[in-house]
């Protein structure tokens, strides 16, 4: 049997990090470019320079080590038969529906519709070159590294990796992409409601097809549970998710036949994605209230001070009327 040269979950996990990556270095850039202190030219153009530079060197060593490790397990891995390659593979499209999973409930703070406890733009305050060359290089380390772990199955499965080099150059195009639409948002648009429940929702079906998805590999080995409905056939194979136009959004869940475990899946993980958004938009809405309940505190303190530096003033005026009114009534008897 011929081994696919792509595979949508490796597709993902690249697309995912990628995407990450992408948004921390946009992040951090425009937190150079919009920050009083590193309006002077020369200090802006050194701060951009050691983003780029940190987050170079630190995908080029996270890339030697993933290669440090594929390297020996390809060499070691065993022939699995089709069963356990049904296993890596749900195995692989589970923890990328988590991943997305994660994405979906980033992607809206990403875009300033939830609250960062961190601030504004997601990074910290009062940024040093030393403090940005450390943490761009960690955290783009960090996420770069994180695909080498996520790929370690297809690596165990030997042939199954020959769809990495084609499915991770896809990844990194989409990740790319969004990660370039969400850093132009971030300084063009100012309304960017739309556009982050748009991308949430995309990606919370598109993890929710992954899960099931890689459920129904599990299905598939273990024992098939019953069918809930079978509409493949139906309007001459239009409805099939395995043809055009239907296989387009097949990674989003769609599927003309359903079993028990299926259906089950694909409602559980949607709920539970929309119960995290919910919890997310509640946070929002508390942090919010606190900073706006914070700085009415402040305003009232400001106040408060205004007023205590000029009523004595007023009292003194007030009084020196007093005595000059007095002293007329006194003299005009």
């Amino acid at each position: 049997m011929s081994v696919p040269l792509f595979n949508g979950a490796v597709m993902t996990i690249f697309a995912r990090e990628v995407l990450e990556g992408t948004v921390i270095i946009g992040q951090y850039r425009t937190v150079v470019k919009r920050t009083p202190e590193w309006q002077e030219p020369e200090r802006q153009k050194a701060g951009l320079k050691a983003i780029n530079a940190a987050a170079g060197w630190a995908s080029l060593v996270a890339i030697i080590l993933i290669i440090c490790v594929a390297v020996p397990l390809g060499l070691l891995s065993r022939q699995f038969d089709e069963k356990v390659g049904d296993v890596i593979e749900g195995v692989s499209k589970v923890v990328a529906a988590f991943c997305i999973l994660q994405l979906s409930l980033k992607m809206p703070k990403f875009l300033g519709l939830y609250a960062s406890k961190k601030g504004k733009d997601g990074v910290q305050v009062g940024l040093t070159l030393k403090s940005i060359r450390f943490n761009v290089a960690w955290n783009v380390w960090r996420e770069v590294a994180e695909i080498g772990v996520f790929l370690i199955p297809f690596f165990l499965e030997g042939e199954k990796a020959k769809a990495i080099p084609l499915s991770g150059i896809a990844g990194i195009a989409v990740g790319g992409i969004l990660g370039g639409i969400i850093y132009i948002a971030n300084k063009r648009l100012e309304n960017k409601t739309w556009l982050a429940v748009f991308m949430a929702v995309l990606l919370l079906f598109l993890a929710t097809g992954l899960f099931t998805g890689g459920l129904h590999e599990f299905e598939e080995v273990w024992g098939m549970t019953q069918n809930v409905y079978n509409y493949r056939d139906a309007a001459g194979g239009f409805f099939n998710e395995k043809k055009l136009p239907m296989a387009l959004v097949k990674p989003f869940g769609y599927s003309a036949k359903r079993s028990v475990l299926q259906v089950a899946s694909f409602w559980s993980f949607l709920a539970f994605g929309c119960a995290l958004h919910f919890w997310k938009w509640l946070s929002t809405k508390k942090i919010r209230e606190a900073e706006e309940m914070a700085e009415a505190e402040k305003a009232a303190g400001v106040e408060g001070l205004y007023h205590q530096e000029t009523t004595p003033i007023e009292e003194k005026n007030s009084g020196t009327d007093e005595d000059a009114n007095s002293g007329a009534d006194e003299e005009n008897p």
